[in-house]
């Protein structure tokens, strides 16, 4: 590609009233009008009226400024460009948004969790966030946390957790299906460093119930890493009907459960490197599995433990000097164990460690969430850090109902991906016979894709 005109045959001004950047935010924005975000958050928001006055039209901007791609409050401007007062009412200047999310308590953020696990609801029941599980397939739920960067120390609560790095802890609990991408269901902001387990056996509470406001079929299984590996969160799990997929810490009483496995017992599995052999009709690989009977919780009343499986991968140990000439006497093993109360008619050995890896899928979201809203705190205040963590999982679902009405490539794609390709779409406004048509750009590559999300909010029926 090469500039087609001679500098002094170009110029530029910024006086178009008619033009738009993102105008894939009109059937995204009226997904959400149609799916309840300004009731919900008029109904259960009670941040005070000099603050908090609309406070549905204030949550309904933050999200949709997030779904355009703002990180910061000052991106929030993006709204107030060009033709957008023709499209939509009320677009909030960035300095009213801030004062909007610096009068949340913690009182109003966890009203403004009620209207995120609401709001999942009724996208739920507009679009099919989780396909149609049968009845034997599994509805999966992650749970994890990751650590927010900060600069300096003006953020409240920030601090250095696990990761080494100065920041603030967030707590994701996504849902997905074998088909499906994932939606976030719960979520807590909190202190950088705070344990990872803190507060998880609440949050996973929290998560079951908004399940059920999805009215999906399937058995729930909870993954969790081993920082969750506890009472409170397996036993959390069971209360709201699910099972349990947890990653154990090598205590020594793990360590003593792996060393009862016969060596006849370990099955090699496809793994990293591992090549298919149609001979024997099977992989070979270095990774081998195996299970045996392990009670958790040993140490708690007996009516306290849980009993289950212990599932063990092990992959050689390597010898870093094996290649000079000193081959290894014997070998010796890494393991990675982790416990699950799915019994083995319904997974055997090698699928439970399958679908226990793929725990991995929420990392795609913490990234997706950190190249978008969460690439900053905007805020120095804890409690509008929180709101504004809230408004970006809201963003992040909304994006992913609009994918999946899109169809196609779009519902399984990041959230960036929708965005490039959905929502920054420039238009112009032209107005006939008081209605109003959006000129789209000519052979746009994604058309079919935006013509099909435009027409399940816009059918073409009720436009004629």
């Amino acid at each position: 590609m090469q500039v087609s005109h001679k500098r002094s045959a170009v110029s530029v001004s910024f006086d178009e009233p008619n033009l738009v950047s993102t105008a894939g935010l009109l059937p995204v924005m009226t997904l959400a009008r149609d799916t309840g975000l300004h009731e919900l958050a008029n109904d259960w928001l009670s941040v005070p009226t000099d603050k908090g006055a609309n406070a549905g039209l204030k949550v309904a901007s933050l999200v949709a400024g997030m779904v355009a791609g703002a990180d910061s409050i000052d991106d929030m401007a993006l709204l107030r460009h060009g033709g957008m007062s023709r499209l939509f009412t009320t677009c909030y200047a960035p300095s009213t948004l801030g004062s909007f999310l610096r009068a949340f308590t913690f009182g109003h953020v966890r009203q403004l969790d009620a209207v995120a696990s609401r709001f999942l609801g009724n996208l739920g029941a507009r679009a099919p966030l989780l396909g149609d599980p049968g009845k034997e397939d599994f509805v999966f739920v992650d749970v994890d946390d990751t650590i927010i960067e900060v600069h300096g120390y003006a953020k409240q609560g920030s601090g250095y957790g696990y990761s080494g790095v100065r920041g603030l802890n967030a707590l994701l609990a996504t849902v997905s299906t074998k088909d499906t991408a994932p939606v976030i269901a719960a979520q807590r902001l909190r202190k950088g460093a705070a344990n990872s387990a803190r507060g998880a056996k609440r949050l996973i509470t929290d998560t079951l119930s908004t399940l059920k406001r999805l009215q999906t079929g399937g058995r729930v299984l909870c993954r969790f890493d081993s920082a969750f590996y506890g009472h409170a969160a397996v036993t959390a799990a069971q209360a709201g009907g699910a099972e349990v997929s947890v990653t154990v810490r090598m205590d020594p009483a793990v360590k003593r459960a792996i060393a009862t496995i016969p060596e006849t017992a370990w099955t090699t599995i496809e793994y990293t490197d591992a090549v298919f052999d149609e001979t024997i009709n099977t992989w070979v690989s270095k990774a081998e599995v195996a299970e045996t009977g392990f009670t958790a919780f040993t140490s708690r009343k007996k009516d306290e433990q849980i009993t289950g499986r212990l599932v063990v991968r092990r992959i050689p140990e390597l010898n870093r000097k094996a290649g000079d000439g000193q081959e290894t006497l014997f070998e010796t093993h890494r393991h990675h164990a982790f416990f699950t109360t799915v019994n083995t008619e319904r997974l055997d050995t090698v699928a439970a460690d399958k679908i226990h890896r793929k725990h991995a899928i929420i990392e795609q979201v913490n990234a997706d969430l950190k190249d978008s809203a969460l690439a900053h705190l905007p805020s120095g205040v804890f409690a509008a850090n929180s709101a504004w963590f809230i408004a970006a999982v809201m963003a992040y679902n909304l994006t992913r109902a609009a994918g999946i009405l899109a169809a196609g490539p779009f519902e399984k794609a990041r959230t960036g991906t929708i965005r490039r390709k959905l929502i920054h779409v420039p238009a112009r406004i032209a107005s006939s016979a008081r209605k109003i048509r959006l000129h789209l750009p000519q052979a746009w590559p994604w058309q079919t894709p935006w013509q099909t999300l435009f027409d399940h909010l816009y059918p073409p029926t009720q436009r004629a």
